[in-house]
Order: structure tokens, then C-alpha cells, then sequence
């Protein structure tokens, strides 16, 4: 997978094809910003991208991230919920280790 960044914000993309957009808005690069910490990778600077090699597991909730509505505030309790697993999922550390 790749995260790039261009001129309407951050795009994630399977094989070229785009899988989730986050928009220049308040809001969007939020979501843009958790999706890709929960990837494991840095925002790429504008122009640039960057590589993901992820499980599905660890996909899926970077989507799921992505599609979060954070006007609402029980989103930050599944966003809370996914970011832990998509870092255990990716091997992070762990409170029980």
C-alpha cells in the first residue's frame, strides 16, 4: 500500500487504486493523521509518499479510522479501541509484555 500526500490532502492506495481519501479540512486530516499512525508510518510531506505493508487486520482499521465522524464523541472511543489493536496487530508493545 502506499500513503501519499498531494494537494487535496492524503490518499491511500492498493495496486493505484484509491481506498480512502482524507481531505485539507479540520476534520480530514485528523482522520488522515490516525490512519496513518495506525498503519505504523509517517504522514509523507506534500508531493511525497510513503510505503504501508500491513496485515488485513491492520487495514481494516485504518479504514475503519478513516471513516470515523469526530463531531461525534463516541468516535474517540473506537478510534481509542482501533488504534490499540491495529498496534498489536502490527507487533507494537503491550501492557503485557
Amino acid at each position: 500500500m502506499e500513503l501519499k500526500q498531494g494537494e487535496g490532502g492524503l490518499t491511500l492506495l492498493y495496486q493505484g487504486k484509491t481506498l480512502v481519501e482524507c481531505f485539507l479540512t479540520m476534520e480530514g486530516m485528523a482522520a488522515g493523521a490516525y490512519m496513518a499512525k495506525a498503519l505504523g508510518v509517517e504522514i509523507p510531506a506534500a508531493g511525497e509518499s510513503v510505503a504501508a505493508r500491513v496485515s488485513t487486520g491492520v487495514l481494516f482499521r485504518a479504514v475503519s479510522i478513516a471513516s470515523l465522524d469526530f463531531s461525534v464523541d463516541e468516535s474517540f472511543v473506537l478510534l481509542e479501541r482501533w488504534m490499540e489493536e491495529a498496534e498489536m496487530q502490527r507487533g507494537g508493545s503491550s501492557d503485557l509484555t
